[in-house]
């Protein structure tokens, strides 16, 4: 693989250069900022999250500068990591489960979310934006099945499922509002993700301030 390999993935980027997408770079301050705010608010795992909130928007907005093969996995992975991280204390600490267990539900999204993207992958629009939508039905999925054990933590989930969705949404629209368009709709994906994941950080944080914290 050509870790050098150029990358042109959205409607923003229309040449080369560091600054071909000043609002797609410029926002990724955005995750920086709110993991900032909340790093003096929050304790614990919650602090551990602000700091993978902080990568995620160092490694986009090297992907939106640099846009090489290397940067995209500068992209991807501070994501994955606070996906993975937050299911493990969401089988902790809102289902109670021990260590074991909450370990193998991290095991599990890995099939459950190349299922969603190979039924989800090809449908048009969604494509490259599939994986997120597995993350989405899965916050949706744990509010559903947790409104009764924990609703104020169902509720917390079922915000940022819908935030998520729209923010989904955003990112599917780049490409194909392109010509109306022509700055993309990307950006707007990276403010509500930001928003988004910190309060996903808040609604665990609350729950372990309230003595929730039932995998202790």
């Amino acid at each position: 693989m050509d870790w050098r390999q150029a990358v042109d993935g959205y409607c923003e980027r229309v040449g080369s250069g560091l600054w071909a997408e000043p609002l797609n770079a410029v926002t990724n301050l955005g995750f920086v900022l709110v993991a900032l705010w909340l790093w003096p608010r929050v304790t614990g795992w919650a602090r551990g999250l602000c700091v993978v909130l902080a990568l995620i928007g160092l490694g986009s907005g090297q992907f939106h500068t640099f846009a090489e093969a290397w940067a995209g996995v500068a992209d991807v992975l501070p994501i994955a990591v606070f996906v993975l991280v937050y299911v493990y204390l969401a089988n902790r600490e809102f289902w109670g489960l021990p260590v074991w267990a909450s370990v193998l539900g991290v095991g599990v999204f890995f099939p459950y979310a190349a299922l969603v993207v190979w039924v989800l992958g090809p449908v048009p629009v969604i494509g490259g934006s599939a994986a997120y939508v597995a993350v989405a039905l899965l916050i949706g999925l744990y509010a559903v099945a947790l409104r009764r054990r924990l609703p104020e933590v169902a509720g917390g989930l079922a915000l940022g499922a819908a935030v998520l969705a729209v923010s989904i949404t955003f990112r599917a629209l780049d490409a194909p509002l392109c010509d109306v368009w022509p700055i993309g709709t990307h950006f707007l994906w990276h403010l509500l993700n930001a928003v988004m994941l910190g309060w996903m950080i808040v609604v665990y944080h609350r729950h372990m301030v309230a003595g929730g914290g039932a995998g202790r």
